[in-house]
């Protein structure tokens, strides 16, 4: 890395480009080869990942002076996670508005307690950030939960009008089958908890030890960021269970 680049973890060249091109190139050939049935939606994310990254770093720069701006920003960070994991859940359109509810238990009591307690500041720069870790994990727990607990509770219907014919009250009965699928959406972010510092070194860590704060300040960010997100993801999946159990989620078709 050169030293007029040396404060940045990714080397800006001509190349840059290029790179990226072939790396999502690659990316889709090899789950098309490998018959993994992503090959193009991973060259779609990838170009859509180029779009919206562009779009929200020049848009970032202006919301973050506005409180009302922030607000908006947050909202539609919120809306989009919603209806990404009603999607994963169902299947189709339908859905997004029951997702939205874990996702917003999960999210929003985990930042009332780091905004309240003062240990991150209440302004644009800060907030975005953080909401964003928070809902993204609340959006990945949220899809991954639901998900396969609806599919569990199609699978193992016969258990669940057993389980009724025993005299198990609806939501008790579908409780028994989906809890313990669900449950292990929890499993990513509990690795990646045990292991930070091990095996990862993750990019709260990475960029605030690069913005020039010392390896403890870093770590204690990233300390911060691990133990909140598990908090709110553990929160989401909960509420995801219990609306799964409710018959509040139904599969349109197969996602």
């Amino acid at each position: 890395m050169s030293a007029s680049s040396s404060s940045s973890l990714i080397s800006i060249t001509p190349l840059l480009p290029a790179v990226v091109l072939v790396l999502t190139a690659a990316g889709g050939l090899v789950a098309w080869l490998g018959r993994l049935g992503h090959g193009r939606a991973v060259v779609g994310a990838c170009l859509r990942a180029v779009l919206q990254l562009g779009v929200v770093s020049v848009v970032i720069a202006w919301v973050v002076t506005y409180g009302a701006a922030v607000a908006g920003f947050l909202l539609v960070m919120y809306g989009v996670a919603a209806y990404t994991a009603g999607r994963r859940i169902t299947g189709g359109r339908t859905g997004w508005w029951w997702s939205g509810i874990p996702i917003a238990a999960g999210t929003v009591p985990v930042l009332a307690v780091l905004t309240g307690s003062g240990v991150i500041a209440v302004t644009g720069i800060v907030i975005i950030p953080v909401a964003g870790i928070l809902l993204g994990g609340c959006l990945t727990a949220t899809a991954l939960a639901g998900r396969r607990a609806v599919e569990e509770l199609a699978q193992r219907r016969g258990e669940v009008e057993a389980a009724l014919a025993l005299g198990f009250p609806p939501r008790e009965a579908a409780m028994e089958i989906c809890r313990p699928a669900a449950a292990g959406a929890l499993v990513p972010a509990l690795d990646q908890t045990r292991t930070v510092g091990l095996v990862t070194l993750p990019g709260a860590f990475v960029g605030v030890l690069l913005g020039g704060a010392s390896p403890i300040e870093a770590g204690v960010v990233q300390l911060v960021v691990l133990v909140a997100l598990l908090a709110a993801e553990a929160i989401a999946i909960v509420a995801t269970v219990e609306l799964v159990a409710r018959g509040r989620f139904t599969a349109e078709r197969p996602a």
